[in-house]
């Protein structure tokens, strides 16, 4: 995939220039305006393969649609991405669409863009106490609820540790509360929840290798995605490499679909960020032109964020076992089956 950004610090623009494509999954008219529209992308890290992709889909699909894209990388700051959201007000772009670093440190700078006539939409991460106009995401609470019910499947007993992502990412509680209902009635029981500051894959895995170092040693571990699992199956491998320790991520990272094909990992959740990006684009032009959200030709829900009752917008992830990968991510396209099968 090609690399977007160099930076992780600096502030990084790019622009992009294309012809206009109809389109039809938000409303069926053409997406052309006398005005150019000019998008502001701003992103927590491009550090990670997942925010890579989304990126890509997004800019490819902006191209499409006659947009220009401003795009700004934080590189994991929470002042960084205050700064840069700024900035883009500054440049008076039409929209701002938001992967937030930290689910409830915008509300100010947000306010200043609303108050500006900026639409904002949030990508993927909800952004609490603040007024955005959008909210945009796979359906997190049934991530959870589909690797419970996969792992429940080999599992339904013992002791389950969820080694998660950063806390500030509010989709880590929706995935919690998914896999608590699951489980509720059950044998199983949550014995120990740690949240990975910044999302630092060192961190997680030496967590999870001072537990199994405690001889703590559980029966199953929730990762926050794949790349935390392919950490906690890192320490597995050094430390306890004979204990029988189901895992579950999501995403459907590279790294994840070779630890299911290879039996390291039983499940990932593929989740559709293809469809996720170019939907998001999409919406971004149409609030830019001052449609309402309700007006997106959309099937949108409500979920409060502290400040208001704000539309939301799900698209349903799948869960993926050895049994299904091909017809899953392979036959989508999301990868290629020498990318997962490599030796």
């Amino acid at each position: 995939m090609k690399k977007i950004l160099v930076a992780l610090i600096s502030l990084s623009l790019c622009f992009i220039s294309c012809s206009n494509k109809k389109q039809t999954q938000v409303g069926t008219s053409a997406f052309q305006s006398e005005k150019r529209i000019t998008i502001g992308y701003s992103i927590d890290t491009l550090a990670i393969e997942r925010w890579r992709r989304d990126c890509d889909v997004f800019l490819n699909t902006a191209k499409e649609l006659n947009a220009d894209v401003i795009v700004q990388n934080a590189g994991n700051s929470i002042e960084g991405q205050i700064k840069q959201i700024e900035y883009l007000i500054t440049r008076k772009v039409d929209v701002i669409v938001i992967v937030a670093k930290k689910d409830d440190s915008l509300t100010d700078v947000i306010k200043l863009a609303r108050s500006k006539g900026i639409p904002v939409i949030a990508y993927d991460r909800l952004i609490r106490n603040a007024d955005i106009s959008l909210y945009m995401t796979i359906d997190s609470s049934l991530v959870g609820e589909l690797m419970a019910k996969e792992l429940i499947k080999q599992k339904a007993f013992g002791t389950w540790y969820c080694i998660y992502g950063s806390k500030e990412d509010y989709n880590m509680e929706m995935i919690n509360n998914g896999i608590k209902r699951v489980i509720a009635g059950s044998p199983v029981k949550i014995g120990y929840i740690y949240y990975t500051p910044g999302w630092n894959y060192d961190l997680s895995y030496k967590e999870m290798t001072r537990l199994l170092k405690d001889g703590k040693i559980p029966d199953v571990v929730i990762s926050g995605n794949d790349a935390v699992a392919n950490s906690v199956i890192q320490a597995i491998s050094e430390i306890c490499p004979n204990e029988e320790i189901t895992i579950a991520g999501q995403d459907a990272d590279i790294a994840g679909c070779q630890n299911v094909v290879n039996g390291k990992q039983l499940v990932t959740i593929y989740k559709p960020i293809t469809q996720l990006a170019e939907q998001a684009a999409r919406c971004a032009v149409k609030l830019s032109q001052g449609q309402t959200p309700e007006e997106l030709g959309m099937t949108t829900q409500v979920i409060n964020n502290g400040y208001a009752d704000i539309p939301v917008v799900y698209l349903t992830p799948t869960a993926v076992t050895k049994d299904n990968i091909d017809e899953v991510v392979i036959k989508s396209g999301f990868h290629t089956k020498g990318e997962i099968y490599r030796q």
